[in-house]
């Protein structure tokens, strides 16, 4: 693949990432705001758009077909991928669920601030699974978001919707946290399933995993709705739906198109450079959430979110600073090589 490709790709992909980052949960929260009650309903939908998919790989598989004949392979996927794919798509879809139930109990804004958490989750399990190593500026931020999590975990009460107790707040609060950590994990286990495959790996391998694990965790989630008899509630939530019946359609759509552009933006961000550029990608679009959940949910914003806001920019910032400085130390470490050889 040319340079001009992996950087044209990156851009892509990096673009459905930050579209993802911020559409996604806005459009989830509107759904819960205005009537919407299924949260096994919006875990399904974060990956329930997985079958878009299958157009690019349609693509790309007639093109290899024109240069390469009739036999050319239909898909790239071999079985130990197949299954590291499976196990990682039944645990995002346990993390879909954790965070469809934190977006129904807190604010869009509160959420996302506790989200931020993840990046420190990531560096942590990327050390553990792909020997990522620590740094200065990798502790450093580890502890801002850590601490604007105990910022906003000390002021609970400031933001608790009315109709909501402690108790469930809490409950969401925790809930987010879990999600983020596990998504930390989710991460670099992806990374290292490209490290440990024992075959190339091209952007149409990366799509087709991004395909097995949206399928697993969309089976997960449709067992679920399945015991929760959620399937015959859609109906009647449509029909109660305070912005239409329409429009409650409209949103369901719009909710599973931003989240696939999510979840392909993620795979691939860590195809084309590292899962850490994922983490930070997420984190460094935090402001951009906040700010239009504050405009257009009218949500308060507090100077405790201010404070961990803040502090999330300045970890982020100080990691992305971080990584920057690391790449540049590889690459004059690798031209001092080729010198001396």
């Amino acid at each position: 693949m040319s340079n001009d490709l992996k950087i044209l790709l990156l851009v892509l992909n990096c673009t459905m990432l930050g579209l993802g980052t911020v559409g996604g949960p806005l459009v989830m929260r509107l759904y819960f705001l205005k009537g919407g009650r299924g949260v096994w309903i919006s875990s399904f939908l974060e990956t329930a758009g997985w079958p878009v998919m299958i157009l690019p790989l349609a693509i790309s598989y007639l093109y290899r077909r024109r240069k390469e004949g009739s036999g050319t392979k239909l898909f790239f996927i071999k079985s130990p991928m197949v299954l590291a794919s499976v196990v990682i798509g039944l645990l995002t879809g346990v993390d879909d669920f954790l965070y469809a139930y934190a977006v129904d109990r807190l604010p869009i804004s509160t959420l996302s601030l506790l989200i931020s958490t993840h990046l420190a989750f990531t560096a942590a399990f990327a050390f553990l699974l792909v020997k990522h190593k620590f740094t200065y500026f990798s502790i450093n931020s580890i502890f801002c978001l850590t601490f604007g999590a105990v910022v906003l975990a000390l002021h609970t009460s400031s933001d608790r919707p009315a109709n909501e107790s402690k108790g469930q707040y809490l409950l969401g609060f925790f809930m987010t946290l879990a999600a983020s950590a596990l998504y930390g994990f989710v991460l670099p286990a992806i990374e290292l399933t490209y490290k440990k495959a024992k075959q190339t790996i091209t952007y149409s391998l990366v799509m087709e995993m991004q395909m097995v694990m949206s399928f697993s965790a969309t089976v997960f989630c449709i067992i679920g709705m399945l015991f929760h008899k959620d399937f015959k509630a859609i109906p009647r939530e449509a029909s109660e739906f305070e912005l239409g019946q329409s429009t409650y359609y409209v949103i369901i759509v719009w909710s599973a198109i931003f989240w696939q552009f999510f979840f392909m933006g993620v795979v691939g961000v860590i195809f084309s450079a590292s899962s850490l550029l994922s983490g930070i990608i997420i984190a460094a679009m935090l402001p951009v959430t906040e700010s239009l959940a504050v405009v257009f949910y009218h949500e308060k914003f507090q100077v405790e979110k201010a404070v961990a806001l803040a502090l999330s920019l300045w970890g982020s910032l100080y990691y992305i600073y971080g990584e920057y400085q690391e790449s540049n130390k590889k690459k004059k470490n690798q031209a001092s090589e080729t010198e001396i050889a």
